[in-house]
């Protein structure tokens, strides 16, 4: 008869344990030692790229509203803001009636407007309520009323006369007389806030590496009265850009001396966690009627 085998239990001694744990701790500190240094310059360049990003975001969102605004609606109060006026679509409109085809709709600069046809394609349709603003010579008339009407009605003509015929009420507008560019461009209502200001605010340094200042965007009604601040309230402004330690804004409307193209500077500081990143951007404005 066969005996069974006996195998003795044997489990991990004292000396074993402390050999393992030293070993354990030796790569630990060498992991610590090495890896996280790369761990942390890992870290601190997604950091810097995210905030990059954010601050180019940023900017281009600014470029579209500064390339698309009325010609000299730049108003620039401070180096924290500035303030325009975003237009939609533009064109031309008919100088002259129509001596072919009856029943053209004529703007004649001379005389009130009650509307006119569009000649030429838009690249947006306008709407009931938008505004149309012909020759935006000085910065401030676009925000005082005097060359701007508001579209009462919309319509398509005959295709010989003009892709739409604008319709800008029955008193009619007397818009800048002496202008001959035939040029037109359109204001969005935006529920009666067409005009924009963007600004900084906030901004600093706090105890932990942050900056505390935002971007905002703000839509606000025309004011004639040219600003002299920057907005003093965030509540209703949209957040363009946040951690924001610095920015600086600087307009200058006559960049070629000849009052036809302007050039808005922008340069903005964002920090997070100690990491930092300035951005500086350049914008050309054209500003010729």
């Amino acid at each position: 008869m066969t005996k069974p085998v006996h195998f003795a239990s044997r489990g991990f001694s004292l000396i074993e344990l402390v050999i393992v744990m030293v070993v354990v701790g030796v790569l630990a500190a060498a992991a610590t030692v090495f890896l996280r240094p790369a761990m942390d310059a890992y870290l601190a360049t997604q950091r810097r790229s995210s905030l990059s990003n954010k601050a180019d975001t940023a900017f281009r969102k600014m470029a579209r509203d500064i390339h698309s605004a009325v010609p000299n609606s730049i108003r620039w109060p401070s180096n924290q803001c500035l303030e325009l006026v975003p237009t939609s679509t533009g064109g031309r409109f008919r100088q002259a009636a129509d001596t072919v085809n009856g029943g053209s709709t004529p703007l004649l600069i001379s005389q009130l407007a009650t509307g006119f046809d569009v000649l030429g394609s838009l690249s947006a349709t306008p709407a009931v309520n938008d505004w149309v603003v012909i020759d935006n010579q000085n910065g401030n008339d676009v925000y005082a009323g005097t060359n701007r009407a508001q579209i009462t009605a919309i319509a398509t003509p005959a295709a010989a006369l003009g892709s739409l015929t604008v319709s800008l009420g029955a008193t009619g507008v007397q818009f800048p007389a002496g202008y001959t560019g035939g040029r037109f461009v359109v204001v969005p209502y935006n529920g009666g806030t067409p005009s924009v200001t963007y600004f900084c605010s906030g901004t600093g340094l706090d105890s932990s590496g942050n900056g505390t200042g935002s971007l905002y965007r703000l839509n606000q009604a025309f004011n004639a009265t040219y600003p002299t601040a920057c907005p003093s309230s965030t509540a209703s402004a949209a957040v363009v850009a946040d951690h924001v330690q610095s920015c600086n804004f600087v307009y200058n409307a006559s960049q070629d001396g000849t009052l036809q193209s302007g050039y808005v500077y922008l340069q903005m500081q964002l920090t997070q966690g100690s990491e930092s990143v300035a951005l500086s951007y350049g914008v050309h404005v054209d500003n010729v009627p």
